[in-house]
């Protein structure tokens, strides 16, 4: 699950068709940080829609944001010999952000997005500012973004400014892990700051792209943890010697959704050839708790929710969200909200109810594991408890961060505060709503990693019988680095060892059906 997957094809130059660019290639930026360039034909757009902006400038006509003061002083005319001086106070104002630096992966996503959006030839900028962006990325050197400060309207204001800032020399930058000045990094890609012309300084900072790189990077986490829970909630059927009557193909059908039936397609190839079930058919309870049987209905209705969230990510990473827009071909600059980050608050809510689930059902298998009552097993997973605790506080750590994550899950985007003495008077709260996914997300990574270790050991205590061959092979992954619990130890120890294989993705690799990407 690390967006730290770095390999031989991040040497490939990825090209970007403005405004046309894949849930697949946003995954790439994010994860493998190829070289970018632009499709050709894309300085055409660029070019033109500059020209319009200084055309329409001659006609002494007011543009917000061009020619006018921002936000609640839209109403104050700026002189023309005040133009570049009016960007660069605006960027240097706006520089308001706090909190932790985003990372450099999330910085990448951000700025490729951002001149995605520039490149489609509605956001009046020169073409050599969209050649300083994707010259940095390409360099390696990312302004320090700090990660809050925004609320999702007008714009990503105060992050993005950070990254405008470091265009014009201010501010810092990061590059290969050292922060430096910003024209020092500037200097190190052979660039040299920049004096935004009209339109530039708000165009950069005007948009929805650090909210949307944020609840991508949430979604693709998500996405793994879903992958992984698929596998964990599999071997939990095996160690509960589960039916696996629930998962017939004639039950989904019937109920009609696509991630209903998804989900149990693949957890009949994950139950697939069971020595385990095979041997107690004949014993088997005609229905289990709801936590093994209804899998396929709540993780479908998980999965459904993340395809829709996804696509939703996608238009958004390609949708030109700055203000006002240039239509070149009309002759015209017109004001509008594309920069209200409405749609991606929503579609990180439910990513956020998604990773609840997904830990809430996990959390509930490992308390049927360790209750001998309900699972046949051990009590709390162990020889000789009383003496032995075995699994008994492991399952209250699952607990303890699955309501962590409930708390987290409430919707961001019903909360609204104005701002600007009044002038954005309703706000998304899409940037904070995306940035909590990653919490949640590594919550829910290590509520998978403990059902991985109390699964795998409820399924020990059927040998010599193993689990079906694909979750025979997440019991030995997990075997290598954790053996079987025989006694009480430090149990911290076994914890983090799961929980890394989870981040890097040791039971994707045996779930490896696409989720998101096939459905688009």
């Amino acid at each position: 699950m690390s967006d730290n997957k770095k390999t031989a094809s991040s040497a490939e130059t990825l090209e970007i068709h403005p405004g046309a660019v894949s849930l697949a290639a946003w995954r790439r930026i994010l994860r493998q940080g190829p070289k970018v360039r632009l499709a050709a034909g894309a300085r055409e757009a660029v070019v033109a829609c500059h020209d319009a902006v200084k055309q329409l400038i001659g006609t002494g006509r007011p543009i917000y944001a061009v020619n006018t003061g921002f936000g609640k002083l839209a109403s104050v005319r700026i002189e023309d010999a005040d133009l570049t001086q009016l960007q660069r106070n605006l960027i240097l104002s706006h520089a308001a952000g706090t909190g932790e630096l985003l990372s450099d992966d999330l910085v990448r996503l951000i700025m490729i997005m951002k001149a995605n959006a520039l490149a489609q030839g509605h956001s009046g900028v020169s073409w050599a500012l969209v050649e300083t962006l994707l010259a940095l990325v390409n360099a390696d050197v990312y302004p320090c973004i700090p990660a809050k400060g925004s609320v999702g309207a007008s714009g990503d204001l105060a992050p993005l400014s950070h990254m405008a800032a470091a265009l014009m020399g201010e501010g810092t930058v990061r590059h290969n892990g050292r922060v430096m000045p910003a024209q020092e990094g500037l200097a190190l890609a052979g660039l040299k700051p920049m004096a935004f012309g009209p339109k530039e300084g708000v165009a950069l900072i005007n948009g929805t792209q650090v909210s949307t790189a944020l609840a991508l990077h949430g979604l693709f986490l998500v996405e793994d943890v879903l992958r992984a829970a698929l596998v964990t909630g599999a071997l939990s059927v095996e160690a509960c010697r589960g039916n696996d009557v629930p998962f017939d193909v004639r039950i989904q059908a019937v109920r009609r959704h696509k991630g209903q039936q998804d989900v149990a397609a693949i957890f009949r190839t994950l139950l697939a050839d069971s020595p385990i079930r095979e041997t107690h058919r004949a014993t088997l309870k005609v229905q289990d708790p709801y936590c093994l049987r209804c899998q396929p209905q709540v993780m479908g209705a998980c999965l459904d929710n993340l395809r829709h969230a996804g696509s939703v990510l996608e238009t958004e990473a390609n949708a030109v969200s700055d203000n006002p827009l240039v239509f070149p071909e009309d002759h015209d600059v017109l004001s509008g909200g594309n920069f209200h980050a409405e749609p991606v608050a929503f579609a990180a809510d439910i990513i956020a109810l998604v990773v609840c689930e997904i830990g809430s059902m996990s959390e509930r298998r490992q308390a049927m594991l360790v209750d001998s009552s309900l699972s046949g097993l051990p009590a709390f997973l162990i020889k000789n408890s009383g003496l032995n605790s075995g699994f008994m506080i492991a399952q209250v750590t699952a607990a303890a961060l699955t309501s962590e994550n409930k708390m987290l899950a409430h919707p961001a985007s019903v909360d609204s505060i104005p701002t600007s003495a009044n002038q954005e008077d309703h706000v998304s709260m899409a940037c904070h709503g995306a940035y909590r996914l990653g919490q949640m997300a590594d919550n829910a990574a290590t509520i998978i990693a403990l059902e991985w270790l109390a699964a795998a050991q409820g399924v020990d205590f059927h040998q010599p019988l193993t689990a079906s061959p694909p979750l025979h092979e997440a019991v030995t992954r997990l075997r290598r680095d954790v053996p079987t619990l025989d006694r009480d130890r430090y149990f911290a120890t076994d914890i983090a060892a799961a929980k890394r294989l989870v981040l890097e993705g040791a039971l994707a690799d045996i779930n490896v059906t696409p989720l998101l990407d096939d459905a688009a």
